[in-house]
C-alpha cells in the first residue's frame, strides 16, 4: 500500500507540474489568476458535490461532525485554496519565477520543522532523514536555477512567495489529524467550498468576471476542464489521501518533484532543452527522498 501511495503522489505532482501550460493558455485568453482559481474550484466543487449526492445519498453530510472540525475545514480552504493561490500568483508580479519556485517548493522543509515542533512527542526525525530532506531541497534549487544563478532580491515578492510556502506547510500540518476522522472526498469538497467563499472579498477590490462567451470558447473551456476536473478535483482528493497514507513529511517531499515535471513538460511541449544541471538536480532529489525515508 505504501508503494501505491508513492505512485499516486508522483502522478499527482506530475499533473500539477503540467498545469503551467494550461494556466498560461487561459492567461493568454484574458483571464486573471483569481478568475482562473475561482472557475477551477467552482467547477470542481459542483462536480464533487453532485458525485457525493449521487453515490452517498444515505450517508451524505453537508457539515462536519463538530463546529471545531468545521473551522478546521475553513482554515484548510484558506491555506490550501484562496490564500495559497493568491500569494503565489501575486508573488510573480513582484519577483522572478525562479525566486517564486525556489521559495514555494521549499515547503517540505518547513513542514518537517512544523511537525517536529507541534508533534515533538510522537514524531522524531533522524539525522539521515534531515540530511535527505536538505539534499532534496538543494537538488530542487539546482533544477530551478538550471545553471543560471542570478541574485534578484524583491522583499515584497519574496515575502509573498514565502507566505504561499507557509500556507502549504500549515495545510499539510493541519490536515494530519482531521484526515483520521473524515474521508479525503469530504475534506476536498470542504476545501473547495471555503476556498471559493474566502476568495469573494477579492472581487470587492478587483471586480469583473469573464463572460460566458469567453468561458465557453473551446480553447478556454478545455483548459478549464483539465484544471478543474483533473488538476483540482482528482488531484486534491488523491493528495489528501496521500497525506493520510504516507504521512505529512514523506508526502510533502514529493513537492520537490514539481520543478522536474514542469521542465519535462516544457521539453515535451515547448521544445526547451534538458541540461546537465537538470539531470544533476534530479539525481540529488531522488537520493534525498530515499534518505528521508530511512528511519535508522
Amino acid at each position: 500500500m505504501k508503494y501505491i501511495g508513492h505512485l499516486v503522489a508522483f502522478i499527482t505532482v506530475a499533473i500539477w507540474g503540467s498545469t503551467f501550460v494550461f494556466t498560461k493558455m487561459l492567461l493568454i485568453n484574458g483571464l486573471s489568476p483569481a478568475q482562473i482559481f475561482t472557475l477551477r474550484f467552482l467547477i470542481a466543487y459542483i462536480l464533487l458535490l453532485a458525485f457525493e449526492l449521487i453515490i452517498k445519498r444515505q450517508s451524505f453530510r453537508l457539515f462536519s461532525q463538530s463546529w471545531r472540525d468545521e473551522f478546521i475545514m475553513f482554515l484548510l480552504g484558506i491555506l490550501g485554496g484562496s490564500l495559497y493561490f493568491l500569494t503565489e500568483n501575486a508573488a510573480m508580479l513582484f519577483t522572478t519565477a525562479t525566486n517564486t519556485s525556489l521559495i514555494v517548493c521549499s515547503c517540505p522543509l518547513f513542514a518537517m520543522l512544523l511537525i517536529a515542533l507541534v508533534y515533538r512527542k510522537t514524531e522524531h526525525f533522524t539525522g539521515i532523514q534531515i540530511m535527505g530532506s536538505v539534499l532534496a531541497c538543494l537538488g530542487m534549487a539546482v533544477v530551478v536555477i538550471n545553471g543560471r544563478f542570478v541574485l534578484h532580491l524583491s522583499p515584497v515578492g519574496d515575502l509573498l512567495a514565502f507566505g504561499a510556502c507557509l500556507c502549504w506547510a500549515f495545510y499539510s500540518l493541519i490536515i494530519k489529524p482531521i484526515s483520521e476522522r473524515y474521508s479525503s472526498l469530504f475534506i476536498t469538497r470542504k476545501v473547495f467550498f471555503y476556498g471559493l467563499l474566502t476568495i469573494l472579498p477579492y472581487y470587492l477590490l478587483y471586480p469583473g468576471f469573464p463572460s460566458f462567451e469567453v468561458i465557453f470558447r473551446s480553447d478556454v473551456l478545455w483548459n478549464l476542464l483539465f484544471l478543474s476536473v483533473v488538476a483540482s478535483m482528482i488531484c486534491f482528493i488523491a493528495w489528501n489521501w496521500v497525506l493520510y497514507k504516507l504521512g505529512t513529511v514523506t508526502a510533502t517531499n514529493w513537492v520537490y518533484f514539481n520543478p522536474i515535471t514542469t521542465i519535462l513538460f516544457a521539453w515535451w511541449l515547448l521544445n526547451e532543452q534538458i541540461t546537465i544541471w537538470f539531470l544533476l538536480g534530479s539525481v540529488m532529489i531522488l537520493i534525498g527522498m530515499y534518505l528521508s525515508e530511512k528511519h535508522d
